[in-house]
């Protein structure tokens, strides 16, 4: 609950209008969840309805010993995360978002040792949600991890 409050209270204080406070607030976002955290995810790119999130290679999360493999919840929580930044980086978005459904399509292992990206674009908004696409990549781009579809919950700035 403390996490949803503080994205809240950044939400009320950051008017969106420029690429600098889009950056500001999707950092006010990751810096209030503790996963995204733990995560170690980075913001590496922001715009208007699209996010680049990226998370390094850690042995923590290793889902497999014998191959070294991060955990298919790691980089879950990774497109999750980018999905909801990219909502909340449209330009008819007011305040945060949660998730209301996520399909995750594993294709392939990440490559041990590799940091893995996430882009995430929100496509289409109605009056209060959002959907959105997302691809995980690991240092091999022609060959996603996985891909992803979601529909978010999604407040409208006023006026919009």
């Amino acid at each position: 609950m403390r996490a949803l409050a503080l994205v809240r209270k950044a939400a009320t204080n950051v008017h969106m209008s420029t690429k600098t406070d889009r950056m500001t607030f999707a950092r006010q976002f990751l810096d209030a969840i503790p996963h995204s955290r733990a995560l170690g995810m980075c913001l590496d790119e922001i715009g208007e309805g699209y996010a680049v999130l990226s998370m390094p290679y850690d042995e923590r999360f290793i889902g497999n010993p014998s191959t070294g493999v991060i955990h298919g919840g790691a980089v879950s929580a990774l497109m999750d995360t980018c999905g909801g930044t990219a909502v909340m980086s449209h330009p008819q978005a007011h305040g945060g978002t949660a998730t209301i459904d996520l399909r995750i399509d594993y294709m392939r292992a990440a490559t041990p040792g590799q940091r893995i990206r996430a882009r995430a674009e929100c496509y289409h908004v109605t009056r209060s949600v959002a959907f959105v696409r997302a691809t995980a990549l690991d240092d091999d781009t022609e060959n996603p991890v996985a891909s992803a579809t979601g529909a978010f919950t999604f407040q409208r700035a006023k006026g919009a």
